[in-house]
């Protein structure tokens, strides 16, 4: 058993990232420009953006949060969105998911321009991960296939079995993994027989937000599991996964760890995210 850690990954992408950056400010006159916008002070939230702007600040990309009140009426987010869409020195454009209740949050995704939607988020990036067409990749789903790489492990022909079907995790793993040719089923709360189905995987990607969900009669021997779960353990209070580690890593040949895992890398490829925004906003080719 090996623990991939996402924290190294990451790291060494994001020394990488930063000796490109030096170079493009010197080939295209300046560095990628990323604008987070945080509504609101859910602890959560504010911890993520935290997260971004230090990793922003480690490869050499401009940042800048606009911190804006809950209260911030949908007319007022949409519009500051269009003007960012125009500012030409802007590459990048996150608006800090969850919003208030009262704002449509398809409604702000589809605002932000397609070619500056770090996250992948918009309807047409989508469309295009689906048709097999260039786009900017949702940045967990993106994190995920470099971890299971990194290891030089073999995706294609493997049976991968994804617990949870968001639009932000479940659904885009599964498509990535498909187009690494593996054979995917995509599982979730109706699915029978969830045990029986996550023991056949040789690749495992629990992403359903339940704390030490997964357990060992869900592991197949020698699986590779990328725990995507970010919970507070209900006896601990600490960080922990959607995989009861200490019960199952015994079993894996591969497994990551909450935290640490999955969570530095969402972070290094929304910086490769934004990089690739700047570069097609500069025109390079």
């Amino acid at each position: 058993m090996e623990v991939i850690s996402g924290k190294e990954l990451s790291a060494a992408m994001k020394k990488e990232m930063a000796e490109k950056v030096k170079k493009y400010a010197v080939e295209y006159g300046r560095v990628p420009n990323l604008v987070v916008v945080l509504l609101g002070e859910d602890p959560g939230s504010v911890s993520y953006v935290t997260g971004k702007t230090k990793a922003a600040d480690e490869v050499g990309i401009k940042n800048s949060t606009i911190t804006l009140s809950d209260k911030t009426t949908e007319e007022e987010l949409l519009s500051l969105i269009h003007g960012l869409n125009e500012d030409k020195t802007v590459d990048g454009i996150l608006v800090q998911l969850p919003l208030p209740k009262h704002i449509d949050e398809n409604k702000v995704i589809e605002t932000i321009a397609k070619d500056k939607d770090v996250d992948g988020f918009h309807p047409l990036n989508v469309a295009a991960l689906w048709q097999k067409r260039p786009c900017i990749l949702p940045c967990t789903p993106k994190g995920i296939i470099r971890l299971i790489k990194s290891k030089g492990i073999e995706i294609s022909g493997k049976k991968a079995v994804v617990i949870g079907r968001s639009n932000i995790v479940g659904l885009p793993v599964a498509k990535l993994l498909l187009d690494e040719n593996a054979t995917v089923t995509i599982t979730h709360s109706r699915t029978k027989n969830l045990a029986e189905v996550c023991a056949e995987a040789d690749i495992l990607v629990p992403a359903l937000g339940k704390p030490k969900f997964v357990k060992k009669e869900m592991i197949k021997e020698g699986a590779v599991v990328i725990d995507v779960g970010v919970n507070r353990d209900p006896e601990t209070g600490k960080l922990c996964g959607d995989v009861d580690f200490d019960e199952c890593a015994p079993l894996t040949s591969y497994i990551t760890k909450v935290p640490g895992g999955v969570g530095p890398m969402t972070i290094a490829c929304l910086m490769e995210n934004t990089i690739e925004c700047y570069l097609h906003n500069v025109g390079a080719r």
